[in-house]
């Protein structure tokens, strides 16, 4: 796979992560060692609920940290959301952010972040590299594997008012530190367990493929595609088992690391449209389009989608193209299928008359700009089809 631009220039940034059982246990001490006088902690009902919220809190109240709870937040998180918490953290005084949960929560904290910094409405910073000033010390405790939130340049905020996903890609949305504590995630549902690990292979996979990707982020997104396959279905299984949990976690740190840096591809930017216009689950939409766009990008990568089918365990070796990629998809389909995501967007809820304007918001989302094969708007609209 010897490619001319292998050692082009790429930039890498990552956050201090600590990885392991009770890593959680370490917020206060952080938290003390950033100078914390009182934290917002942005969580969500459904994190509260399970009890991580509370668990991270004691931790903080542990070192003598004053703290206040924002949980207003919800799937696909909005721009109002983050504005409300941005206007909490500076009317109590915060100076430190703890985000416990999956995306939506630490995306959530990112904005609220860069909000209190900068002085501006989140929409403002749509694009890259547009956010001029450092958010305060943010300490992410992810509850899910699939996201890499915690570990990656990006934010991912709706536009109520546009029915959009905006994508917020700046070092300065990269975490101080991310405790990754695979106990969080054995509170997950069988459902979310599949659609964050789906999500998870996704990062992988697009990052694998993307005209940003590196020798060094090869190494991360090739190793979550394998965890992944691997071990997404067991863990289905065996809901409780913490070495499982822990491999699907890691999964989302090397995908998370892989495409926080090379970024990602059409079905990125397909599934943004999708949740921004419809609210539609991220993962879920993910899981779904990700054959499609195999489909329609094989060509302009065939050794790399190739390499992919290798790690997803499938006998790629010796079969010419056509059959390459119809074995690669067959293996998506199967793993969709016993993940339970054997469904299409006309079964959620999206309509045909839907796809002009999904494809005009996919045509502007950042995400495509480093997809293997530039789509036109009538190749969008066909991948949308296919997906019905």
């Amino acid at each position: 796979m010897m490619e001319l631009n292998e050692f082009a220039l790429r930039k890498f940034v990552a956050p201090e992560f600590i990885f392991g059982i009770d890593a959680r246990k370490l917020a206060g001490r952080y938290a003390k060692n950033f100078g914390a006088r009182k934290v917002l902690v942005v969580t969500d009902q459904g994190v509260a609920k399970a009890g991580w919220a509370d668990d991270v809190l004691a931790r903080l109240r542990e070192e003598g940290l004053e703290c206040t709870v924002y949980s207003s937040v919800t799937s696909n998180p909005k721009a109002e959301e983050v504005d409300a918490g941005a206007e909490l953290y500076q009317r109590q005084g915060c100076n430190v952010i703890v985000a416990v949960g999956g995306g939506s929560p630490m995306d959530c904290a990112k904005g609220i972040g860069i909000v209190s910094s900068n002085k501006k409405s989140i929409l403002a910073f749509e694009g890259v590299d547009r956010v001029a000033f450092p958010s305060p010390p943010l300490i992410c405790v992810p509850t899910t594997a699939g996201s890499s939130a915690d570990v990656s340049q990006f934010a991912i905020i709706t536009d109520s008012g546009r029915k959009a996903k905006i994508a917020i890609i700046s070092k300065m949305l990269v975490p101080d530190v991310a405790l990754i504590d695979p106990v969080t995630t054995t509170t997950m549902p069988p459902e979310l367990t599949a659609c964050t690990g789906m999500d998870a292979l996704c990062h992988a996979i697009e990052a694998f493929v993307s005209t940003a990707h590196s020798p060094i982020t090869d190494v991360h997104a090739l190793q979550a595609i394998r965890i992944v396959a691997e071990n997404l279905l067991p863990t289905m299984k065996e809901p409780g088992n913490i070495v499982l949990r822990g491999r699907m976690m890691l999964a989302s740190l090397e995908a998370g690391l892989a495409f926080s840096n090379a970024s990602l591809g059409a079905v990125h930017a397909l599934a943004h449209s999708l949740g921004g216009l419809l609210d539609c689950p991220h993962g879920e939409c993910n899981a779904i389009l990700l054959p499609h766009v195999i489909d329609f990008n094989f060509d302009a990568a065939p050794d790399r989608y190739r390499e992919i089918g290798r790690m997803m365990g499938v006998a790629v070796n010796g079969m010419e193209s056509a059959r390459a990629r119809s074995a690669i998809k067959a293996a998506l389909g199967r793993l969709n299928e016993a993940a339970g995501i054997a469904y299409t967007l006309g079964q959620l809820g999206v309509k045909r008359s839907d796809i002009p304007e999904l494809t005009e918001k996919a045509l502007n989302d950042a995400c495509i700009f480093t997809n293997p094969r530039q789509p036109t708007r009538e190749e969008i609209e066909a991948i949308y089809e296919k997906a019905f």
